[in-house]
């Protein structure tokens, strides 16, 4: 390019930022609408709230106030308390001791201490994955899992699974 098709090409970029700019600031402050109003907006904006609520439940849709809604979800969280505990009952043998899990852990090259936590939460081993990376971490010794095969129960303590899976 010689310079001065430069000096033409950066006149007519200067030329159009300074259009665009004055067209921005100088501008409508406000859109309108090319569309003519309708009755339904207008009727919409209209109507009171007993209307609306009507308007929505011949709709299908179920309106609460406040106080309704509050009540709906602490029956919830309670029912869903009762789920737990009825689980945690089902978890229990006849003789009322609890199910051991146990499972063969392998882990390959490459494998992460997230990884292993994963997997033991998925066999029912740990309650959480990311805490037992956070326990490993903890100690240092996430360089340090050991390719290899592993027996895991649930009813090893955290320190005890760590110390066959790791050096």
């Amino acid at each position: 390019m010689t310079p001065n098709t430069l000096r033409s090409f950066a006149a007519g970029l200067l030329a159009a930022a300074i259009l665009t700019g004055s067209v921005y600031l100088f501008g409508p402050s406000e859109a309108k609408s090319t569309e003519k109003p309708s009755d339904k907006t207008e009727e919409a904006e209209k109507l009171s709230d007993k209307e609306m609520i009507e308007l929505l439940a011949s709709k299908g849709y179920v309106i609460n106030t406040e106080a309704e809604w509050s009540k709906q979800l602490a029956a919830a969280a309670k029912s869903s308390e009762k789920k737990d505990e009825k689980a945690e009952e089902k978890t229990e043998d006849k003789t009322g001791e609890k199910v051991v899990y146990r499972t063969i852990l392998t882990v390959s090259m490459g494998m992460t201490s997230i990884d292993v936590g994963n997997a033991l939460e998925k066999a029912h081993i740990i309650e959480s994955g990311i805490q037992f990376y956070k326990d490993v971490e903890k100690r240092g010794l996430e360089n340090e899992l050991r390719p290899g095969t592993f027996e895991i129960e649930s009813g090893m303590t955290t320190d005890e699974i760590i110390s066959v899976i790791f050096k």
